[in-house]
């Protein structure tokens, strides 16, 4: 019992905290013997690039979507865009199709996101292509922080940065999936000066279009597994933390469980489906961060957690004291301060010193429930898009 406490407390904290200290201390030592290059302004490298959104019931935002696009400082004769949508039952397509610097591909029935992608990419003929989430809106010089990464030639695609709008008075969920992607941020610029960025966010990357690979259609996470088929080609992901999108946080409590759930049944999946990147003989540059950021996140930390709250619980019935008494003392406030977080952010109250500990493990319980998913392959790649709050403050 001793032993698998002490292992999982090591490995929960070495997932959540130690990866991310081990990252910073050795990029420290690499700056001693490798010099960083300087990627410039961009202004210099502005090649042709396909825009491209895949939408699915978006009426309520797309004209806002549209209106942030069209005024992205890009060349105008150097920037396609493309809009793909399938089976919305709303005004989407009729709104689209109102605005003629746009290409609307369009398909009746419903297929999801990942066929609808690869069916655009037939399309494109630019040898750049961005791909942008329909409810979010890009900052202006978006399209060419992302392109001027690509002057290194082995730079295969290129993560922005994920913002979550969170106002002053934001639910507790809200609140804890900005400061999670505020930790993510960090780790993706550690990831990206180290080598590649572990999976890029579909709300913004660009990737070269020679590098595309069809996504099998039952795909969950399109991005995810877009991303590291560009590293399994020898390529990098980069990070360009001023390219962003901006998104509100997910309506309600209910909305932002049930997103987690399907991104880690489709962790899961794109786990079972990238087998190959835990050898790292053949993978020598990626196999210790895609472990240690990603792998671990989704499968060790998640059990480790209840094995080490079983353990010290069994350790102290056996008699153990001092210090397993005292983490189970720290456990159990823990918990018990995330099911008070949990009763607040049901109610919309947001508590600072709560929703730390809830969205802790709120996310580590949906990725219990999207893991029995993923083994009774119920979860759909076909997704209705969860509900986000439609303004902030």
């Amino acid at each position: 019992m001793s032993t698998i406490f002490w292992c999982s407390i090591f490995l929960v904290c070495y997932s959540y905290i130690g990866y991310g200290l081990l990252l910073y201390i050795v990029i420290k030592i690499r700056r001693y013997f490798v010099k960083t290059q300087h990627i410039g302004d961009g202004s210099s490298f502005i090649p042709e690039v396909t825009f491209m959104v895949a939408a699915y019931n978006e009426a309520a935002f797309i004209r806002e979507k549209i209106t942030n696009t069209l005024s992205l400082n890009y060349p105008a004769d150097k920037l396609k865009i493309i809009f793909v949508t399938d089976g919305s039952t709303d005004d989407t397509n009729n709104i689209i199709r109102s605005y003629p610097q746009i290409t609307l591909l369009h398909e009746p029935e419903r297929k999801g996101k990942t066929m609808a992608v690869n069916r655009a990419m037939k399309h494109v003929k630019t040898p750049f292509v961005v791909f942008s989430d329909a409810n979010t809106l890009l900052n202006n010089d978006v399209l060419i922080c992302l392109m001027r990464h690509f002057r290194d030639e082995k730079t295969g695609a290129v993560a922005g940065e994920k913002k979550i709008l969170v106002a002053d008075q934001a639910e507790a969920e809200g609140a804890g999936e900005g400061m999670y992607w505020k930790y993510e941020s960090l780790l993706k610029k550690w990831d990206a000066e180290l080598y590649s960025v572990m999976g890029a966010a579909g709300e913004l990357f660009a990737v070269r279009t020679v590098l595309y690979e069809d996504v099998p259609a039952d795909t969950i996470l399109d991005d995810f597994m877009i991303s590291f088929g560009i590293n399994k080609k020898g390529y990098r992901v980069a990070y360009a933390p001023d390219a962003y999108a901006q998104e509100t946080p997910s309506a309600s409590l209910q909305d932002e469980y049930k997103r987690k759930v399907r991104i880690a049944a489709g962790g899961f999946q794109s786990m079972s489906r990238l087998l190959d990147l835990l050898n790292v003989f053949r993978y020598p540059k990626i196999t210790w961060q895609y472990v240690s950021h990603r792998v671990s996140r989704w499968t060790v930390a998640p059990l480790c957690l209840l094995l080490a709250l079983l353990s010290n619980i069994l350790i102290c019935i056996a008699g153990g004291g001092g210090i397993y008494q005292l983490f189970l003392l720290a456990q159990l406030a823990f918990y018990g301060m995330a099911f008070a977080g949990f009763l607040l952010a049901k109610k919309g109250v947001k508590s600072k010193l709560l929703y730390v500990p809830f969205y802790f493990v709120f996310m580590n319980i949906a990725v219990y429930q999207g893991f029995g998913r993923f083994l009774r392959k119920k979860q759909s790649a076909v997704w209705d898009r969860s509900q986000r709050q439609l303004t902030v403050g």
